[in-house]
């Protein structure tokens, strides 16, 4: 007897990585074993920089802190500790926010903490 092969079911799951490699560079787009190479790596690089891009915003959001801050006076490391010893709490987004779009609500929080 023969042997069974589903190739309807080999073929459909090549076709759709192959769909999701479409525009990669050279044979990383059309070649079978790179193709799905690349896109497995891609996940994986997915599934490492979603954390790392938590990590890049916090950075970004106290750098932002930190410039406003010390244009009233503070580091970022007095403000932020005169802040908990207040009781205000506020995440570093939204004081990066005011710091950068509303400058004067800023201020208001830093005249509130000195």
């Amino acid at each position: 007897m023969p042997r069974s092969v589903n190739h309807v079911a080999s073929r459909a799951k090549r076709k759709r990585i192959l769909k999701l490699t479409r525009g990669y560079y050279g044979a990383r787009k059309n070649v079978w074993t790179v193709a799905k190479n690349t896109w497995e790596k891609g996940l994986t690089y997915a599934y490492r920089d979603r954390r790392n891009k938590k990590r890049n915003f916090r950075a970004l959001w106290i750098q932002r802190i930190n410039a406003a801050a010390r244009l009233e006076g503070l580091s970022y490391s007095r403000f932020m500790g005169a802040l908990h010893a207040k009781g205000i709490e506020i995440n570093r987004k939204v004081l990066a926010d005011l710091a950068m779009n509303h400058p004067e609500a800023f201020k208001a929080i830093i005249d509130k903490v000195k």
